[in-house]
């Protein structure tokens, strides 16, 4: 199964929704980076059930332990392995999921590709297994911040139709986290909460997008062809659970432009070569142009919603099933810390291959 992810950095992610616990172990970052569990725990904070009412109310601290690769504060070049307990597991509310397919889950897939499963939760296939990327992702924030200075916002930019207004400035944490939905502009974060609400009351589900910019990338990160920028994140977002689509700069609306509309011509603008508008969203050629990197992922609405819907069972017989347990009604408030995550590796995976021959990392 593919539970590797990244070239120079690279993760491997591990564990399911109702067992044990869930984990990841982190191989290539550099020595010397001064790391505190705090740290981590800041990013998975973001990221656990039962921070908001508009979430799922499974109560999971998800506190961390760093088991290795730590030593005095700082990492030691080694492997750096990381785990959270599963504590709030109710395996129970799957009974009726042993033998019977759940609509647009991977239940049907998994039990005809491996011949077996674990419905609880849907096991590796469950969103909890993005706590270990979280945990991955808040390493390497720390190493793009010391390098290089970047920072990543990722914020909800639309809940089903209602969005935010367009060109809208950088949005900061403290913006993006002042309100429970993580959307910056206020009044549509207000709208966005009460349709979660009112459809969480109704037992079912909405998906929306959620916008990723990234500031202070260098002009050189990704390659031609096959390892194009743009090519690795759509990837690592497509990688993420209830993910249905990706878009970089303009993207599907860029092709209702001509091409003297969509082009973007280049000056001479704060002591360097510049493009006007950015319509590429950061990325041309594969490869970062030193502007604003910006893109766009879109989830699906929940799979798993409390109303009654027609399925087959394992054996073929036609059947219903209805949902049970405790699930997001949105995914997307939930999902903008994974996307910073997914992001970070990526660009601190292309920006150790960029610098592969310039020397080590230092942190001094």
């Amino acid at each position: 199964m593919g539970n590797i992810f990244g070239t120079l950095f690279r993760i491997t992610t591990w564990g399911e929704s109702h067992g044990g616990g869930v984990g990841v172990v982190v191989d290539g970052c550099p020595p010397g980076l001064p790391l505190a569990p705090e740290e981590i725990q800041v990013e998975l904070d973001r990221r656990r059930p039962g921070q908001s009412s508009i979430v799922t109310q499974r109560k999971e601290s998800d506190v961390v332990t760093i088991y290795s690769g730590v030593y005095r504060g700082k990492t030691t070049g080694t492997p750096i392995s990381m785990m959270t307990p599963n504590v709030d597991q109710r395996p129970e509310a799957y009974d009726e999921m042993r033998t019977r397919f759940r609509p647009s889950h991977a239940d049907f897939t998994y039990q005809r590709k491996f011949g077996w499963r674990n419905p609880e939760g849907g096991g590796r296939s469950s969103a909890r297994e993005t706590v270990g990327r979280v945990a991955a992702g808040a390493i390497a924030r720390k190493i793009l911040q010391a390098a290089g200075g970047v920072e990543i916002s990722a914020f909800v930019q639309r809940i089903q139709d209602i969005a935010m207004p367009d060109n809208q400035g950088f949005p900061s944490r403290e913006e993006v986290e002042g309100n429970p939905v993580r959307c910056p502009d206020a009044e549509t974060a207000a709208r966005m909460e009460e349709r979660i609400r009112r459809i969480r009351k109704e037992g079912d589900s909405v998906g929306g997008v959620v916008e990723c910019r990234v500031r202070g990338l260098p002009v050189g990160l990704g390659a031609p062809v096959f390892d194009r920028l743009e090519a690795d994140l759509a990837k690592a977002m497509l990688s993420l659970p209830a993910t249905k689509g990706f878009e970089i700069g303009s993207g599907f609306g860029g092709t209702l432009l001509k091409g003297s509309e969509h082009n973007d011509p280049f000056e001479r603008r704060e002591g360097r070569t510049r493009t006007v508008g950015n319509r590429a969203g950061g990325v041309l050629g594969g490869i970062s142009s030193g502007e604003e990197l910006r893109f766009r992922t879109a989830f699906k609405p929940t799979a798993t919603i409390l109303k009654t819907q027609k399925t087959v069972s394992e054996s073929g017989e036609e059947t219903e099933i209805r949902g049970k347990g405790r699930h997001d009604p949105c995914v997307l408030p939930r999902a903008v810390p994974i996307v910073e995550a997914m992001t970070a590796l990526v660009l601190v995976d292309h920006w150790m291959l960029h610098h592969a021959q310039c020397g080590t990392f230092s942190f001094e």
